[in-house]
Order: C-alpha cells, then sequence, then structure tokens
C-alpha cells in the first residue's frame, strides 16, 4: 500500500536529507520524491510504501512533523495512487 505525503520544509542545510533518512529509518520505500520551490520553503511531494503490514504512513506522517524544518505534513492526493488505509488500533 503506497502512500502520498505533502511536506513544507524550510530551505535550511540538509533538511532534505534528513528528511529522506528519517524515512528510511522507520522502515517505509520511497517510491516518488518531487520538490519544488515554494518561495521561503520547499514543497516535498514523496510516496512511500511500508516494508512491511506494521507500517503506518499516518504515524510517519507525525514523526515528520515534529523533525526541525518541517513547517506543515499532510496526506497528498494523488490520481495515481491508491487510498491509503487508516492505522490498526
Amino acid at each position: 500500500m503506497t502512500s502520498p505525503i505533502l511536506i513544507q520544509l524550510d530551505h535550511s542545510e540538509g533538511s532534505l536529507q534528513r528528511l529522506i533518512g528519517l524515512i528510511e529509518r522507520r522502515g517505509f520505500h520511497i517510491d516518488q520524491l518531487a520538490v519544488s520551490n515554494a518561495g521561503t520553503h520547499r514543497e516535498v511531494r514523496v510516496t512511500v510504501r511500508g516494508r512491511d503490514d506494521g507500517r503506518c504512513a499516518e504515524v510517519l506522517g507525525r514523526q515528520i512533523d515534529r523533525m526541525i524544518g518541517a513547517r506543515r505534513v499532510a496526506p497528498a492526493s494523488s490520481p495515481h495512487v491508491e487510498e491509503a488505509v487508516p492505522c490498526p488500533a
């Protein structure tokens, strides 16, 4: 199951590298990554897939939100990606 996530990041040095490292350390594969300049920040649209069924994209989103330099994290809607399933309770 793939999950698209939209992230607003500061232009600080190493912020994109920290984001990619966090995603991989939390047990997710990056299927797609697009970065665009949005003035005072970057917009990063990333599509992730868990290495196993125990990985939850909602938890990953909360972890990214706590990362230094992350301004906003939200699920991204994309017509090419199937709907994400909520985390099991």
